[in-house]
């Protein structure tokens, strides 16, 4: 017990995360970057040389930028299988797909170059990786985000430490306590123009922004565009393509006052003080040498290379086991496994048996000749490192380098000295993947899936619970084009004691469909399966495998899209029955919906709450409005649902963005848990989100030269809010295993506050403030708070600091609704205590029946002036649409006639009146160089862009036209 005590410890320290990218620190230097070029980006070798070019300057930058403390050491370059060949290009040991930190693809959508880092975790946490497109790479878009090694270390701060951007694209400016609009940056010695400026073709035009009537802004078209010459070093954070940014906005300098995702998130602080506060940063010291240049090593992704390792123990006759890993083995054999893939078996109990070695699977033969093999008696000890030394062999017979190989370890049993092989099995190159069946699974293996970056997965006892299969279906390699991967479209099943019968529905959407596997399991006996096509169709040929207890049926060419009903009758009085349905893309050339599911870490400690993450996607956009529940099961079959959100509140940290979050503290027991999620689409409930991707690179609309915009290509317009309905779907994925320990079994006190209120906004409407947020749980996103505490003050820091001693709002009469609920609130701000104030700041603290408190929210806040705008003699006035040029152009035509037809009559008068006496004219002669009709209006008085205004003084200057001065 001490020795598993020992080694749990051990899996507690290397586990960091469930972020699955292999970098390290050493010695200052990141080791283990990985780039991956996607199969479906056209083979160019350039793509390889620019990556070392940009990555080369970049480690120069990025160590200046830190104070001389961090630099990028080695770097591997995964290339797809579908490029030819070279001598340079080596097999990946460790390195895949899953494990990227940047990805070149092809972009979001057609004409979307921007570079982003998919990030949807908290201030200070990794993100997930880096999307370049190869037209980026290649240079092809630096005039419209700059320099692509600058950029490359904007995205590597978003991915490493978990800051944000100095930018907000949905607030792009904002009230400044000078009274005047501000562009939302950081920091404010970055200096430019805000212009509405267009362009038609060769045709451009600039002029002035004018204020919205509503947000007291600047309208929608308003951009900022900064001076191409510039003195000031921060922030890479806000726009590193200017050439004078070679910091990181600190302490010092950072815009406190601005609406920036890095304030919103990280509390004001700058990034530079997130940085600081990094793991990376703590265990490194500035250096007074210049770092060395990367290193780069090309690795060419291979045929895969799999051997199967299946304990066969005498643990496992219990609980069904053995049969139950054959169920799942065979579906992973029969429908897992891509063709050309080498497979192997190995058998083991206290010694490891030979059972196949490598065979290609070039058809359904080959298949067949491996599930032949499946252990067919449990028996003997358990000894996972003969297992895997055989499994060494296996390989090594036809790779002698067995770099980048896959052992699937499958056990349900402890073994004390697999520790004794964990050496060997890290420097062999291999991955090992783990599935761990039963309560009773070794520990210890743990570390050998994480330390070669394989996967973890657990499957209880309860058969209904589908977990075997799951897992074994998980294991799809990542290394293939999308379309080329299984998707798992369902995953159910029941135990059925008085009812006979389950029934269901699966749906096959449009994005699927191609080599469509059903497949039925039980426990007892064959059950009456029914399944009927969406034209109502019955299909037949189900093959029966009366041994290992499976049928399973296999759709030729794409299966009809529409929704397939299923019926299966036992014929056990108690029995249980499982239903799962894989397919692939229909069509390559458009993404399958997809989901992928984990949890924000692999070992957790009680009572710290967990997050369970799922992201749908087609391709890289976001599917909102999606049904996503997450089912997670404790190591002896318990399972705990939960209903995950995209609402930006809660756990779920950006609204909209595809990803569907939720707490997670029901821990019933120490050890393994699994997670599967489930999503759903309902026809035009689900659909795809068009915008932009968040945490993308600022776009730079052009300089400010010379005091003149020299604009910079558009990017691709396209309405932000747009959402293409989507018809009904359902997947299901498996998010792995995790573990968690010190889980009491006493009685304990209330130990979860609510969670902390992310989304409050203020809105002034007359002499009132309306707030609105998302309502918090009693434990964090569950349940009902007691009550809310709104404070306000003048000060932003003073309210983050001290929000105990500030201003407190009357909430008597605001009662508190569910979870999840949106809370209205309006009140009247009373007295600020400083005259010359120019903002009221709003926070929120929640309290428990329990008076547990949650964290501050953010920090919403009201500006108390209209601002001053710059002067543009083009600004609309704010309450017409007709601008000052226009008003004038009409009282100058109106005056035009006036004047003539009076000049006209003034002129006639005079000449009968004074014939006789010397003639002054009060008309005037024609104006020297101009045509004789012309007249001249000059307007004096208040500008008429000010509200309220006189009308403006007018005084005509008025020449007679030169037929008039001919009647004389």
């Amino acid at each position: 017990m001490g020795l598993l005590s020992f080694i749990f410890l051990l899996v507690i320290c290397l586990l960091q995360g469930s972020n699955t990218s292999l970098v390290r620190l050493n010695d200052n230097g990141y080791e283990g970057i990985i780039f991956a070029i996607d199969p479906r980006v056209p083979e160019d070798e350039k793509i390889i040389e620019q990556i070392k070019d940009m990555v080369t300057t970049a480690s120069i930058y990025l160590f200046e930028a830190t104070e001389k403390r961090f630099f990028f050491k080695n770097v591997s370059i995964l290339i797809p299988n579908n490029w030819k060949e070279n001598p340079l290009y080596k097999r990946p040991k460790h390195e895949s797909y899953k494990h990227a930190d940047v990805l070149v693809a092809p972009p979001t959508l057609p004409g979307r170059d921007e570079p982003y880092t998919r990030q949807f975790t908290a201030c200070e946490e990794k993100g997930e990786y880096i999307h370049f497109t190869p037209d980026f790479v290649l240079g092809k878009k630096e005039k419209e985000y700059g320099p692509s090694d600058r950029l490359f270390v904007h995205e590597w701060a978003h991915l490493r430490w978990g800051v944000f951007d100095e930018y907000n694209e949905d607030a792009p400016f904002y009230s400044a306590k000078s009274k005047k609009i501000e562009a939302t940056r950081c920091s404010t010695g970055i200096t430019g123009l805000n212009r509405v400026h267009k362009c038609q073709g060769n045709s451009c035009t600039t002029r002035g922004c004018r204020i919205d009537s509503k947000t007291k802004l600047y309208e929608k078209d308003c951009q900022f565009f900064p001076d191409k010459d510039q003195t000031e070093k921060a922030s890479i954070m806000f726009m590193q393509g200017i050439n004078s940014v070679v910091e990181f906005c600190n302490k010092e300098n950072h815009n406190r006052e601005a609406p920036s995702i890095q304030n919103k998130l990280c509390n004001f602080r700058s990034t530079w003080e997130v940085i600081s506060n990094s793991e990376d940063f703590k265990n490194t010291t500035s250096l007074v040498a210049p770092p060395p240049p990367p290193v780069f090593s090309l690795l060419k992704i291979r045929e895969r290379i799999v051997c199967l390792v299946l304990d066969k123990s005498g643990s496992m006759n219990g609980f069904n086991r053995l049969n139950r890993m054959n169920q799942a083995a065979k579906h992973f054999l029969l429908q897992t496994i891509e063709n050309g893939s080498w497979v192997g078996m190995v058998h083991f109990d206290s010694t490891a048996y030979i059972k196949s070695n490598l065979i290609q699977i070039i058809s359904s033969k080959e298949r067949n000749n491996l599930l032949e093999s499946l252990p067919t008696t449990a028996n003997g000890g358990t000894s996972i490192c003969a297992g895997i030394k055989s499994a060494f062999q296996v390989i090594g017979e036809i790779y002698p380098q067995i770099d980048g190989s896959e052992i699937v370890l499958l056990t349900d049993g402890e073994d004390n000295t697999a520790k004794n092989c964990i050496g060997e099995v890290k420097q062999s190159g291999a991955i090992i993947h783990l599935i761990a069946l039963g309560p009773s699974a070794d520990q210890a293996v743990i570390e050998m899936s994480t330390i070669t970056g394989g996967n973890h997965f657990f499957a209880s006892d309860e058969a209904q619970n589908n977990g075997l299969i799951d897992a074994f279906g998980a294991l799809a390699s990542g290394n293939t084009d999308l379309s080329q991967q299984p998707l798992q479209l369902e995953s159910k099943g029941l135990i059925l004691n008085s009812n006979t019968w389950m029934n269901g529905t699966v749906i096959i959407d449009s994005t699927v469909g191609k080599d469509t596997f059903f497949l039925i399991t039980w426990t007892v006996q064959e059950p009456i399966i029914s399944l009927w096509d969406p034209n109502g169709i019955p299909m037949r040929n189900f093959t029966v495998d009366t041994v290992s207890k499976m049928a399973y049926l296999r759709i030729p060419g794409t299966a009809k899209v529409g929704v397939w009903t299923y019926s299966l009758q036992a014929k056990a009085n108690s029995e249980t029955l499982t239903m799962t349905v894989n397919s692939q893309a229909a069509n390559s050339s458009v993404p399958p919906i997809t989901v992928n599911a984990k949890m924000n870490k692999d070992t957790n400690s009680f009572p710290s709450p967990m997050i369970v993450y799922a992201e749908v996607l087609q391709g890289y956009v976001p599917i909102l409005g999606a049904n996503v529940t997450a089912f997670i099961e404790s190591n002896n079959g318990k399972i705990e649902v939960l209903e995950l959100l995209d609402n930006g509140a809660g756990a779920d940290s950006f609204k909209n963005d595809g990803v569907y979050s939720r707490y997670f503290i029901s821990y019933s027991e120490n050890g393994r848990y699994n997670l599967k999620v489930r999503a759903q689409g309902g026809v035009n409930v689900a659909a795809r989100y068009l915008r932009h991707p968040l945490n993308r690179a600022s776009y730079i609309p052009g300089w400010v030269v010379d005091g003149k915009i020299e604009g910079n290509p558009p990017r691709a317009e396209i309405d932000e809010d747009t959402q293409t309905p989507l018809e009904s779907f359902t997947r299901t994925a498996s998010g792995g295993a995790f573990v968690i320990s010190n889980v009491s079994t006493l009685p304990l006190p209330d130990l979860y506050p609510p969670s902390q209120i992310t989304d409050l906004e203020a809105t002034p409407v007359g002499d009132e403030i309306n707030l609105t947020w998302t309502a918090p749980g009693d434990n964090f996103d569950v349940g009902k708070v007691q009550q809310y505490i709104i404070r306000i003050s003048d000060n932003i820091l003073d309210l983050r600091d001290n929000f105990d001693n500030a201003l407190q709002v009357n909430t008597t009469d605001l009662l508190p609704n569910e979870a999840n609920s949106k809370e209205t609130f309006a009140f009247k701000p009373g007295n600020i205590s400083e005259e010359n104030a120019t903002h009221i700041f709003i926070a929120i603290q929640s309290v428990d029946k329990s008076n547990l408190t949650s964290k501050l929210s953010n920090i919403a806040q009201v500006a108390l002036f209209i601002p001053q705008t710059e002067s543009d003699p083009d600004e609309s006035h704010p309450n017409s649409g007709i601008s000052v040029s226009s008003l004038v152009l009409l009282v100058v035509g109106s005056v035009a006639i006036i004047s003539i037809i009076l000049g006209a009559i003034i002129c006639i008068v005079n000449k009968k009146k004074n014939s006789r006496r010397p003639r002054k004219h009060l008309c005037l002669p024609p104006h020297p160089g101009k045509g004789p009709d012309i007249f001249h209006v000059g307007l004096l008085g208040k500008s008429l862009s000010s509200s309220p205004v006189s009308p403006p003084t007018i005084t005509l200057y008025f020449w007679c036209p030169a037929w008039l001065l001919l009647l004389d």
